[in-house]
C-alpha cells in the first residue's frame, strides 16, 4: 500500500487559517454567536463577521496570535483597510506597539509546527460546540 502523502505547507497554512478563523470568531461569541466588531462595536454572528488582524497576514510572526486577531465585520476589515488606527485604539498603545515589533521578526514554521496549531485549533473547537 502507498504512503499517504503528506499535506503541502499551502495547504497546512490554508487549513490553519480556516480554523484559527473560526476558533478567533466562535470564542469571542457570546451564548447566542454573537460577537462585537472591535472598531465599530457592531454586532454580527460569528457566521456573519470576520478574524480580523491588526498587523497583517502576510507577517506569520503574528498571524496566528490571539493578541493580533480580533472579530472584525467584512465592513471594518475588507472595506475600510482593516481600520488599524481604531483597532490600535482598541488594543492600547502598548499591545499595538508589541505586536508592531513582533509582526517585524522573521519567522518560518515548520510544516510540524503547523500540524501542531492544526491540532490545537481543532481540539479548541471541539472544547467550543
Amino acid at each position: 500500500m502507498p504512503k499517504a502523502k503528506k499535506p503541502t505547507r499551502s495547504k497546512l497554512v490554508k487549513k490553519l487559517d480556516v480554523l484559527f478563523s473560526k476558533y478567533v470568531r466562535l470564542s469571542n461569541a457570546d451564548k447566542n454567536g454573537i460577537c462585537i466588531c472591535v472598531t465599530c462595536n457592531n454586532q454580527y454572528h460569528w457566521k456573519n463577521i470576520q478574524a480580523g488582524h491588526f498587523m497583517s497576514r502576510k507577517h506569520y510572526s503574528t498571524r496566528w496570535d490571539l493578541k493580533n486577531v480580533k472579530p472584525q465585520c467584512v465592513g471594518c476589515n475588507m472595506f475600510k483597510s482593516g481600520e488599524q488606527y481604531k483597532y490600535s485604539i482598541y488594543l492600547g498603545s502598548e499591545l499595538a506597539n508589541e505586536l508592531y515589533l513582533q509582526s517585524n521578526k522573521i519567522v518560518k514554521f515548520s510544516n510540524d509546527e503547523l500540524q501542531g496549531m492544526i491540532d490545537h485549533y481543532s481540539t479548541e473547537l471541539k472544547r467550543l460546540f
